[in-house]
């Protein structure tokens, strides 16, 4: 008689965890709420912003680990100087001394953390699952009988590259590149694992183009949209002219200047008015200039702190949807805005005709960086309602066959499986006395 896969023990590792703060918080939420849907015990273990999880009915378990940090870029005093009773050890000291010769220490201290946790918790854990921190502290966890998982969403060289185009001084430059330092002990790492998940087909071949992975070390899994949150409702009503947007006015990537811009021109012919969710550009920069610069102040809107439904809803009454990012590793608006309903005009960049589909059948896609072409499209959308109701439904059904974060739960325990049917998982096994089924 072949016996029933075990549920999985699993650490899930996440440096910055808060689901309001990027997609990395939103990939912990979820990932783990679906996980423990599917029986196994998941543990988050974070630091600040902590995540936010979800309460879960069913045969599995969720449950928060706070490993802290020193919270140096807290939002209501970010770079702080802590005070002396708060440092615990050497990985305090050093996470501010990086801070202050401005690095960006959290990636590489939490890893430390990590590694001293997970070493004071042998057997614990069936799998360790890394969300992108990718730190000197997570090699040779094997030692210690742990198979390492580690999910990349896309290199974060490729964020360094696109803001140093876009830095306007010398200056400017030689603090990113310091400030970007750690993606250097990314690299590092990154070709030293076996088993790397990614969100995309684009991303996994940049993390073998620029983090040096092994080809066979890389799968991909699709995220995507809760469905039973994110999903039409007619007693919702559209506003006329409204364009909703996730996106964050202080990342050039994100495309926000290109799409305020294209604003302008749409409203040459029509009426139309911009929601963002995110927060707006901290005093003078590119989105705040171009905006000043079309006298578009009364027709943009930033909003932040938004619930779960107040966002759905905000995406329902919209007319059009806009991704104009630069690039993107997957693209999780996408998704979320498709499985509303709402017709959606996304560029072509990194991953997104992957979430997004073909032009003129799930979405209008433009390039990316191309203002008047994100004028026409938007501008086509909001003067045909058939077309609007045709690609809206197309994309639900596209989200609803391939983007569920069900179905990316079943494909990352299949992973986990994997890790754990190899190396460590194997000597760990024998150490606890339980046998693996596959």
């Amino acid at each position: 008689m072949t016996a029933l896969p075990r549920p999985l023990r699993i650490a899930l590792l996440s440096y910055r965890g808060d689901p309001f703060c990027g997609g990395q918080g939103v990939y912990v939420r979820h990932l783990s709420r679906e996980l423990a849907r599917l029986g196994h015990h998941v543990d988050v273990i974070g630091a600040q912003p902590f995540p936010v999880l979800d309460e879960v009915d069913g045969p599995g378990s969720v449950r928060l680990v706070e490993l802290p940090s020193l919270d140096l870029y807290r939002s209501d005093d970010p770079f702080r100087t802590p005070a002396l009773a708060e440092y615990r050890g050497p990985v305090d000291v050093l996470e501010y001394a990086t801070m202050r010769t401005g690095g960006f220490p959290e990636p590489l201290t939490f890893s430390l953390r990590a590694r001293q946790y997970l070493a004071r918790h042998r057997g614990r854990y069936d799998v360790v699952h890394d969300n992108q921190t990718l730190g000197y502290g997570l090699l040779g966890l094997e030692r210690h009988g742990f198979p390492l998982v580690t999910t990349v969403h896309h290199p974060i060289t490729v964020d360094r590259r696109l803001e140093l185009e876009a830095a306007p001084t010398a200056l400017k430059r030689l603090s990113l590149r310091r400030w970007y330092a750690f993606t250097r002990m990314q690299k590092r790492v990154a070709r030293r694992l076996e088993h790397i998940i990614t969100v995309s087909g684009s991303s996994r071949a940049e993390i073998v183009e620029h983090l040096g992975a092994a080809p066979g070390a890389v799968a991909v899994v699709p995220i995507g949209a809760d469905t039973r949150l994110w999903s039409p409702d007619a007693a919702v009503p559209v506003v006329p002219g409204r364009i909703v947007t996730t996106s964050s006015a202080d990342v050039p990537l994100k495309g926000l200047v290109h799409l305020v811009e294209a604003l302008a021109k749409v409203r040459t012919e029509r009426e139309a008015h911009l929601v963002v969710v995110g927060k707006p550009q901290k005093g003078d920069g590119p989105v705040a200039d171009a905006v000043r610069r079309f006298g578009l102040e009364a027709h943009i809107d930033f909003r932040t702190g938004l619930t779960d439904a107040e966002l759905v809803d905000l995406y329902r009454s919209a007319e059009v949807a806009c991704v104009p990012s630069l690039y993107e590793g997957f693209s999780l608006p996408a998704a979320e805005a498709m499985a509303t309903g709402t017709p959606l005009v996304a560029t072509t960049g990194g991953a997104i005709p992957e979430v997004a589909g073909p032009d003129g059948e799930t979405c209008l896609a433009v390039p990316p960086g191309d203002a008047g072409a994100l004028a026409a499209a938007l501008g086509r959308l909001l003067d045909d309602p058939d077309l609007r109701e045709r690609l809206g439904a197309a994309g639900r059904a596209r989200v609803l066959a391939n983007f569920t974060w069900q179905r990316a739960a079943e494909l990352t325990a299949e992973r986990y499986r994997a890790a754990v049917a190899t190396g460590a998982g194997q000597r760990a096994r024998a150490g606890h006395g339980w046998r693996y089924v596959a």
